[in-house]
């Protein structure tokens, strides 16, 4: 599970522009991102875009992109996405996600977009489609929906 803690540490008067760069900044500074060499292309209000270039390291024994990097994009997509969403303090956790893969990942990218159905008080509720990107264009390779746990800061505490 993803746990962007310090996504929200910013100070209670940070402006959204605030928000949105420390959600990319906790997003390249996770050690799997840069392990797989993943990329955040976008990141908006309600909406996070990720994408992982085709490497030996990241396929599986068929030469498929693996389920494993599907999920991660997944995983850290919508939980940042929900991050967006939230008030200066609050974090978000992964709670729970449901991945259905549609068409292996082919090509010489996959990426991810993620966006919030429903931003809530304790849970947040988010979309994502995983696209395999290929010369002739892109193909739906996946879609999932997550659910956020959107957390309190603990008192004194820093980021987790």
């Amino acid at each position: 599970m993803t746990d962007l803690a310090e996504v929200e540490d910013a100070a209670p008067d940070a402006g959204e522009s605030d928000r949105l760069a420390l959600v990319r900044q906790a997003l390249e500074a996770q050690g799997f991102t840069r392990l797989l060499h993943a990329s955040v292309d976008e990141v908006a209000p309600g909406r996070v875009a990720m994408s992982v270039g085709r490497r030996p390291g990241l396929l599986q024994q068929n030469g498929l992109f693996h389920g494993g990097v599907t999920a991660y994009l997944v995983d850290n997509a919508t939980t940042a996405a929900a991050g967006t969403m939230c008030r200066p303090g609050q974090r978000v956790l992964t709670a729970e996600y449901k991945l259905n893969i549609l068409a292996p990942g082919l090509g010489s990218r996959l990426a991810c977009v993620a966006e919030v159905v429903r931003p809530g008080r304790s849970l947040t509720v988010v979309e994502a489609r995983v696209y395999d990107l290929r010369d002739e264009g892109r193909k739906l390779s996946a879609i999932a929906l997550a659910s956020i746990a959107i957390l309190p800061a603990a008192p004194g505490a820093g980021p987790a």
